[in-house]
């Protein structure tokens, strides 16, 4: 059964997990960049369109294929999490050290700082919207919501990227993350808002100093994964126990 493992200092802070470190900070720039950025143009072309039907589709086709390209260009160095809560996920499911998680968590919020940053620098300081709680929707249920979501998210990167029976599944896993996201955008924006990840969430709030309801995208995604890396590493991979590498 896998498990939680501290790690080794030599290992985390190793030349291979640096470089792991620098492509999670792109990877997450270049996502919320583009993600955020989606909402920002529509906000400027047509007032509140983020939140109209054809809004909502662009948005997320936006995520998914912004989500797709940044787990494919770290795949091959970080693993490509671009998420806290995919990283919390894997540590559950004791595919990467606890050490190295946090270090990928630093690298994640510093790379959707910077992103969102640089957009309101690249905008002319625009608003930078933030994820929030639909009115009429409570908070419990918008956190049971992004429980679910990230659920999905989650369970959909361990069986495409890192079960170790995936096959040539392992092609399309990129593509399948970002379809997922793209969904479950297109099914939860509405009400909690779609986040699945800390990250995409924490930059925008920092931008644009709103931490109103933030707390939500913090507690669901982290339960949802973790729940996910649970469940996939001891029901589906409990006979395999990938090692605890930079590798991730």
């Amino acid at each position: 059964m896998a498990g939680l493992a501290f790690g080794r200092f030599d290992d985390s802070f190793s030349w291979a997990s640096i470089k792991a470190y620098i492509a999670e900070f792109i990877s997450t720039l270049l996502f919320v960049f583009a993600g955020v950025g989606s909402c920002i143009a529509f906000n400027k072309l047509t007032a509140d369109a983020a939140l109209s039907p054809s809004g909502l589709v662009a948005v997320a086709v936006c995520h998914a294929f912004a989500l797709f390209v940044a787990v494919s260009v770290g795949a091959n160095i970080s693993g490509g999490h671009v998420n806290p809560a995919v990283t919390f996920g894997l540590a559950v499911g004791g595919q990467i050290t606890i050490l190295t998680g946090v270090l990928y968590w630093i690298a994640q919020l510093a790379g959707s700082v910077a992103g969102c940053f640089l957009l309101k620098a690249a905008t002319g300081g625009l608003t930078t919207p933030i994820h929030s709680v639909a009115s009429g929707v409570g908070a419990i249920e918008a956190v049971v919501m992004e429980i679910i979501i990230t659920f999905a998210l989650v369970y959909t990167v361990y069986a495409t990227a890192v079960d170790p029976k995936r096959g040539s599944v392992g092609t399309i896993a990129p593509i399948a993350i970002g379809f997922i996201v793209g969904a479950n955008i297109l099914a939860a924006g509405p009400f909690s808002g779609g986040s699945m990840n800390p990250a995409r969430s924490f930059g925008p709030a920092l931008a644009s100093g709103d931490f109103h309801d933030h707390w939500v995208y913090w507690v669901g995604p982290l339960i949802g994964g973790g729940l996910a890396g649970l469940t996939y590493s001891n029901v589906f991979m409990h006979h395999e126990h990938a090692p605890l590498s930079s590798e991730y």
